[in-house]
């Protein structure tokens, strides 16, 4: 079950990792990387701060924390796992919520 899981968040953080994209522009990685300064978006705070929790990194958590409001960091982990639920259910052939229950491991409704 995890492993879906695993590959899904593996492919999405290989999609934004810093790899040159075609015509020459950089991923938000490969800037960063460079030393570029800019502003992150909710987006890339929602994703650096699961997966930071998720490689249990208090750390970066506490980082990644201070990038956006706490506001925006809630809103964007919500959408994260809203996501990653509709995935997980679209490729199980199963309903959202019966990923999610699953996820959480309690029992089926």
């Amino acid at each position: 079950m995890l492993d879906s899981v695993r590959g899904i968040w593996g492919r999405f953080l290989d999609a934004a990792r810093g790899r040159t994209r075609s015509g020459g522009e950089r991923s938000a990685g490969a800037q960063r990387k460079a030393g570029a300064k800019r502003a992150h978006n909710l987006f890339e705070a929602a994703a650096a701060y699961v997966s930071a929790c998720a490689e249990d990194d208090q750390d970066r958590m506490e980082e990644v924390a201070g990038w956006v409001s706490p506001e925006a960091l809630s809103f964007g982990v919500n959408e994260l796992a809203c996501r990653a639920v509709i995935a997980l259910a679209r490729e199980r052939d199963e309903s959202p919520r019966a990923v999610a229950r699953a996820l959480l491991g309690l029992p089926s409704a």
